[in-house]
């Protein structure tokens, strides 16, 4: 088992107070720290992700925009979710670096299983950024898995509270992406898409599962949507299992409306195990994803960590 972390990547976060600030990393390794994970675990230090392997996802001028809002460090990346920095581009691009290290070092064989805390910047568009993401690492790593290694089909599980659409929209019309993402409904969280007649246009059609949950649904709701959802990333048999386990999901998240407590994280990650050893490779690929309670993020990933470990 392999964890990415380190002040490359803890330096990705906005500041001012938003909700997706730099101390997330360092409240998930003060948790790492206090279980002793380092002791069960190896550790890598992120690297940057070069301009070529971003191009593999995002458009030239998308990249070429977010390296000038870096330089400048005002305004904002989109809208107004996504506030740009000194650095910001830098910071992004370890982000995708961190991933890219552990995906390399699942197929390397050196370790089947890794993780990534300030991974699954799930939003990110190839051609703009939205809802704090400013590369979307997921994406990147699909392309790199399949122009580096040839896999036919990676599957893309996201039990983040937000709907994954900057990698759904992505993959929309492509078969060799399996999707399984469980989120709270549009209709209350954004981005407001993700509903349950989604599921793939194309020759992709059917390889696509959305979950939208209510306002308050709890692990009894997740228990009830898991076992299917499970079968069918099986019944396609993935070559390599992403799972983007945002705590924001989780109760008390101060900007969603979900009730899960951390056992359906572990759970997750134990089943995604299960299944990656029943079809032969083991490789099961963990992103920390969303979650603004630091307690529940800390909590979540070190028991992904575990129950991957």
């Amino acid at each position: 088992m392999l964890v990415v972390m380190g002040e490359r990547i803890a330096r990705y976060g906005f500041p001012d107070g938003h909700p997706f600030g730099p101390d997330r990393h360092a409240a998930f390794a003060r948790e790492f720290d206090l279980r002793n994970l380092q002791a069960k675990v190896e550790i890598a230090a992120p690297r940057p992700a070069e301009r070529d392997e971003l191009l593999r996802f995002h458009t030239p001028a998308y990249v070429d925009f977010v390296v000038d809002r870096s330089i400048v460090g005002q305004g904002f990346l989109d809208a107004g979710d996504t506030p740009a920095f000194r650095g910001v581009f830098e910071a992004a691009s370890d982000v995708v670096g961190a991933t890219l290290v552990a995906t390399e070092s699942i197929m390397a064989g050196k370790s089947p299983r890794a993780f990534v805390p300030i991974g699954g910047l799930h939003h990110a568009a190839r051609d703009r950024a939205a809802g704090f993401c400013v590369f979307n690492d997921i994406g990147v790593a699909v392309e790199h898995l399949r122009l580096q290694h040839g896999l036919q089909r990676v599957a893309y599980v996201d039990i983040d509270a937000h709907h994954g659409d900057g990698v759904f929209y992505a993959y929309e019309n492509d078969p060799g992406v399996i999707i399984v993402d469980i989120h709270e409904d549009g209709a209350t969280l954004y981005p407001g898409t993700g509903s349950a007649d989604e599921t793939g246009r194309g020759a992709a059609a059917g390889t696509k599962v959305n979950i939208p949950l209510p306002a308050g649904a709890d692990d009894a709701a997740f228990e009830r949507v898991w076992p299917d959802a499970l079968a069918h990333l099986e019944s396609h048999r993935p070559e390599f299992i992403v799972l983007q386990c945002g705590a924001d999901s989780l109760s008390g998240d101060p900007i969603t409306h979900l009730e899960f407590t951390t056992a359906s994280h572990a759970r997750a990650a134990r089943d995604l195990r299960a299944l990656a050893d029943r079809l032969g490779h083991g490789r099961v690929l963990g992103l920390g994803g969303g979650g603004y309670n630091r307690v529940n993020l800390a909590a979540a990933w070190n028991d992904v960590i575990e129950a991957l470990a």
